[in-house]
């Protein structure tokens, strides 16, 4: 049965597999070269120590794709923003797992008091766009000829979803361990969750 859940530096080989070919052979992610099963699986528990998390879906016990939340900025005022991620092995590409998985990330997130979720998406890349939009990111803008990868320079959209109410002052993120108890983890976890069900949606206006 297909699960949403959090991740493991165990899950660091499955990460691999659907990882490095997009860093191989493809303009989408800026490494030049794809890290190690060691590396991604430091960056696993770094992550996951420091509260931001990495989700996996997986069915039949087979991590299909996942998705992570990492920090904005490192200066103190950005902690409430989370940089958002998402990858999709390719025999699992087209079935909707994409949209369900970045829903549980952004349900999470949202629950843990993030204000803000940001993502970067290399152009041209009209899938990812698409999805973003779908889930209520607005456009910020470009940053031209930012990286060069795949033989061109390439074009960086920049997309942000404001989640919860923008105007009030914020409490401090939640660690992964206290949402976790939360009685709305599930919830926020669960397969086919709409973004009523635990993520406040974008803000209400234009795009929204």
């Amino acid at each position: 049965m297909p699960r949403i859940r959090l991740a493991t530096g165990g899950d660091a080989a499955a990460m691999h597999a659907i990882y490095a070919p997009i860093v191989a052979e493809t303009h989408i992610s800026f490494e030049w070269a794809p890290p190690s099963v060691a590396e991604i699986r430091g960056r696993i528990e770094e992550g996951l120590a420091g509260g931001h998390p990495w989700l996996v879906y997986e069915d039949g016990g087979e991590p299909l794709a996942y998705a992570s939340a990492s920090r904005h900025r490192a200066r103190a005022a950005y902690r409430w923003s989370a940089e958002t991620s998402i990858y999709v092995g390719e025999a699992a590409r087209g079935r909707g797992i994409g949209r369900v998985l970045y829903r549980a990330l952004l349900r999470v997130i949202a629950l843990q008091g993030y204000r803000g979720a940001f993502a970067g998406i290399a152009l041209p890349n009209p899938a990812s766009v698409a999805l973003h939009r779908a889930l209520g990111f607005e456009e910020l803008g470009v940053f031209r000829r930012i990286g060069y990868k795949a033989g061109a320079w390439r074009d960086v959209l920049w997309m942000q979803l404001p989640l919860g109410d923008e105007d009030s002052p914020p409490r401090e993120p939640l660690t992964l361990a206290a949402a976790s108890r939360l009685p709305e983890w599930a919830d926020a976890l669960a397969l086919g969750a709409g973004p009523d069900r635990g993520h406040p949606g974008p803000r209400a206006g234009p795009g929204g």
